[in-house]
């Protein structure tokens, strides 16, 4: 049955924003809504002015026969700077601080929306790298890996530190904690990762960079590749860091457990954006 445009624009715009980085054809959508290809492509092109309007993303054109339209989900530099001083701010508070310097995050990584848009904001700095999986160790990385593998449309993939049962066969590493300097084990399922995957590391939290490292050397071991690493935050470290190259959302600067402060800056992912502008 045909329906109205403002029905077929309204449902074809959220079919998108449910479908990031999937081709979709001019049939399929001139079938689903018993419509005129001339009339799907007026639509895709009021949604595609709306989408860069809003920042919502950018609806890609792919022409030829094979072709369709592609959703790429994207935030403005501004947006994110937005959002990552607000949680600068919040982050500061100092009922935050716990003892031992730690800073309490986790109630931050169960907003739903918070982690949306921190998930587009990582999302957005991969959009034009292939991403196959998206990796994270349990169990705090995991809401932030699932929102960017959300956005990126790609499986993600949970390492842990004891095996389970119910994970099969895996294959495991030791690595050194960067603030410890213990060795310990990570593990990840046989099945979780197929050889060749190109692999983006996310975390909550990083400090000496052991963990990450450990997921590296797991990427390595089931021979994929390591694409990228994006942390939600990281602590100033005085040793030196087991990871040089990745970026970070925000920076915890200063802990004072004197006074009770923390000073938490926008981590390195701007100054980086920023170059590329």
């Amino acid at each position: 049955m045909k329906i109205r445009r403002s029905e077929r624009l309204i449902d074809m715009t959220q079919y998108l924003l449910e479908h990031p980085h999937t081709l979709v054809s001019l049939t399929y959508f001139s079938e689903r809504y018993a419509s005129a290809k001339s009339s799907i492509s007026e639509d895709l092109s009021i949604i595609k002015k709306t989408f860069k309007q809003r920042g919502t993303g950018i609806l890609e054109t792919i022409p030829g026969a094979a072709g369709g339209v592609r959703f790429i989900p994207e935030i403005s530099f501004e947006a994110a700077k937005q959002i990552v001083d607000s949680l600068c701010e919040r982050l500061s508070e100092r009922e935050r601080l716990l003892p031992g310097g730690y800073v309490y995050l986790s109630d931050l990584l169960g907003e739903p929306d918070l982690l949306r848009k921190v998930g587009q904001i990582i999302a957005s700095k991969y959009n034009n790298r292939k991403i196959d999986a998206v990796m994270t160790v349990a169990t705090k990385g995991v809401p932030i890996a699932q929102a960017v593998s959300y956005y990126l449309n790609v499986p993600f993939v949970i390492v842990r530190r004891d095996s389970k049962i119910t994970e099969g066969s895996t294959v495991s590493v030791n690595y050194v904690s960067g603030s410890s300097e213990r060795v310990e084990k990570m593990e990840l399922s046989k099945r979780s990762l197929k050889r060749g995957s190109r692999v983006l590391v996310v975390d909550d939290f990083m400090k000496g960079g052991g963990t990450v490292n450990g997921m590296t050397s797991l990427i390595d071991e089931f021979e994929a590749e390591l694409v990228g690493i994006t942390v939600f935050a990281e602590s100033t470290f005085s040793g030196r860091r087991m990871i040089e190259d990745y970026h970070s959302l925000l920076c915890v600067k200063e802990v004072d457990t004197q006074t009770k402060t923390i000073k938490v800056v926008p981590g390195n992912y701007f100054d980086q954006a920023s170059s590329e502008k």
